[in-house]
């Protein structure tokens, strides 16, 4: 009897300090309630307990679940009990308690078992971390816990959501709360009125989350059903077999699919199960000789059917019976009919609002692709229309420029001071290789077009091969300073980069410069006048000759300046040049010979009508070349002039 009393009172007292140890410390009592589950640390099994502490309402909660998902658990082998440790060193830990935090002083690693989750549960434990980092005193950690629903949002953070927005101070993470919650209403909120009027707030709203967001209501499935079509289903719309959305074949392979009728058999299998089954020159009674027709075949291959030595013959008639007994629809993935009706509405005012968006997505680039045809064409506009020249080697005092700029960039290594030293050095030196190659080769060749066609691409690819010689073949880097790195961004759909920006910009430059130039300066009187009649210039004391030489070489130092722009986001080799010289050609031709609003007038068209084309194919950038160049072929029949025709000698010519 007292060996049974004292057992008795053993388990009493254990009971008793099981009881108190619970009550004082709650969490330690949570997590002894799921220990086994803990130490397995299995994904599939795992949910439980983490909902449980999260669920909780401990203030303790939020250190077990950051710990544990650090791997900073662990459990004393003696008792189970857990605690988060720090490493002192390869042996020794030093133990804190979770509910009270306290240290516990060091512990030999070998009494302890390291909890090791692995990183589908550390996944699941930065998902219950999320309600609590939202209020959280540090605002980087609220925007991460905001960013870490955004990328894998469950209807378990709209709760914790709401209930942040409220104590939010600052008002830009506000403001992304609230979008956020929206957002979760419309996917998880169980009341429909409020699901309808969050669609209702982001309709029209072009933003990928938005849009990803309204795209599950209107994922519709495929869906068949014997008689009329059932009235409890959310129905996108009805399907015919035969149609374009379900083809007939289609719409038969669904009814062998939900078991609603028997599978077909196949040409090629019902000529292999005749030739199986050939028993005296007979097949299912039929003679061998008669299996080149098909109704033969057909009724040879009935009578195995009916013999039981085949599957079952499906004749058309029967096809067709079938598909006329069932119903064919589309149903929707979210069963509310008002819900999806409220996302139809609001997803078409999207698609209005991102086809608006993408079309003035495409004028910016294309204005920005016609500023870089303006700036590579408005030197051979220059000396196209003043002297008549077609120099074929205009693309290589882009390419000079842009090497020039290259040059400045290894001496010089900050890039905002390189490119400003290089703007004008290689003007400097593309306007003294112009004013050579005039000096030098094109003087004795005016009035000879064809002799002066071959001299300049000549001097073309010699140009390239010296640069060949002293660059190398590699293609060689011009970096933009950092603060054209990026793009301008207005929203999912624009964006523009920061480079084109500057490009555009310089050429508005360009565009005033040389509008000053020969407006207001003595060398723009006198290029006007010798552009309108040269004899007649020369009578009135202004020399031909040097406003030739002097036109040619500002020509040649715009390529030039051209080039250092254009080098910012192409890659700068010896062929740089041939890139934009038909480009620069075409350019001239359309918008008028040696005017500068038609060379104006004459890139926005082309760059206008090849963005186009590209946005009408975008996989070949090849055709959109191709359609633009027999685009301005049949343009010339109908303007041979240009856009703005220039009067004077370059009209007569």
């Amino acid at each position: 009897m007292r060996l049974i009393l004292a057992v008795f009172t053993a388990l009493f007292l254990a009971v008793q300090a099981t009881g108190s140890t619970a009550q004082d410390a709650p969490m330690q009592a949570l997590l002894q309630q799921h220990a086994d589950t803990i130490v397995k640390s299995s994904r599939r099994t795992i949910g439980p307990a983490i909902d449980a502490i999260a669920a909780s309402g401990l203030e303790q909660a939020q250190t077990v679940l950051q710990k544990w998902q650090a791997r900073a658990m662990w459990q004393r082998d003696s008792d189970g009990l857990f605690f988060w440790a720090e490493e002192v060193d390869r042996d020794t830990l030093r133990i804190f308690d979770f509910d009270s935090g306290d240290d516990l002083g060091t512990a030999p690693d070998d009494e302890f078992s390291q909890i090791k989750p692995n990183s589908g549960i550390r996944a699941l434990l930065g998902v219950a971390l999320v309600q609590f980092q939202l209020s959280d005193p540090n605002p980087q950690r609220r925007l991460d816990a905001l960013q870490a629903i955004q990328r894998n949002a469950e209807a378990s953070h709209l709760q914790p959501l709401r209930n942040s927005i409220e104590s939010e101070t600052d008002a830009g993470i506000r403001a992304t709360k609230e979008r956020l919650e929206n957002l979760l209403t419309v996917s998880f909120d169980d009341d429909e009125a409020a699901r309808i009027a969050a669609i209702e707030d982001i309709a029209g709203n072009i933003s990928l989350d938005a849009r990803s967001t309204l795209n599950p209501l209107l994922a519709v499935s495929p869906q068949v059903s014997e008689g009329a079509v059932p009235a409890d289903r959310n129905v996108a719309r009805t399907l015919k077999p035969g149609s374009a959305a379900l083809p007939r074949d289609a719409a038969y392979e669904m009814l062998v699919a939900e078991g609603l009728a028997p599978a077909r058999i196949s040409p090629e299998a019902m000529r292999a199960a005749l030739a199986e089954n050939i028993t005296d020159g007979r097949v299912g009674g039929v003679p061998v000789g008669r299996l080149s027709d098909m109704a033969a075949r057909e009724t040879a291959y009935a009578a195995l059917a009916e013999a039981g030595t085949v599957p079952a013959f499906v004749r058309e008639a029967e096809v067709e019976a079938a598909l006329a007994r069932h119903s064919f629809y589309e149903v929707y993935a979210e069963p509310s009919k008002a819900v999806t009706d409220a996302a139809r509405a609001a997803m078409n005012r999207t698609q209005r609002n991102v086809h608006m968006s993408q079309a003035f997505d495409l004028t910016l680039d294309a204005l920005s692709l016609a500023s870089i045809f303006f700036l590579a064409a408005i030197g051979l506009a220059i000396t196209f229309g003043v002297m008549g020249v077609i120099n074929m080697a205009h693309g290589e005092f882009i390419m000079m420029g842009a090497y020039t700029g290259y040059v400045v960039q290894q001496i010089i290594p900050n890039y905002t001071a390189s490119i400003l030293v290089s703007l004008p050095l290689a003007f400097a030196v593309t306007f003294a290789a112009g004013v050579a190659m005039e000096r030098l080769v094109i003087r004795w060749l005016y009035d000879r077009p064809l002799e002066t066609l071959l001299a300049t691409f000549g001097i073309s690819i010699a140009l390239q091969q010296i640069a060949k010689n002293i660059f190398g073949t590699q293609a060689r880097p011009l970096t933009s300073p950092a603060w054209l790195d990026g793009a301008w961004t207005l929203n999912d759909v624009v964006s523009i980069s920061y480079i084109r920006i500057a490009i555009f910009v310089l050429a508005l430059i360009f565009l005033a410069l040389f509008l000053f130039i020969m407006k207001r300066t003595r060398l723009g009187l006198e290029t006007r006048a010798v552009t309108q009649n040269p004899r007649m210039a020369a009578s009135m004391g202004i020399n031909p000759d040097r406003v030739n030489m002097l036109t040619f070489g500002l020509g040649s130092g715009i390529a030039g300046i051209a080039g250092v722009a254009i080098g910012l986001f192409a890659k700068v080799t010896s062929e740089l040049g041939q890139d934009y010289i038909v480009q620069s050609f075409m350019t001239v031709v359309v918008g008028g010979v040696g005017n500068i609003w038609g060379t104006l007038a004459g890139a926005t068209m082309i760059g206008f009508f090849q963005k186009g084309v590209e946005w009408l194919n975008p996989s070949n950038t090849l055709a959109a070349q191709t359609y633009m160049i027999v685009f301005i072929i049949i343009f010339i029949q109908f303007r041979p002039r240009g856009i703005i025709a220039l009067k004077g000698r370059a009209a007569g010519d």
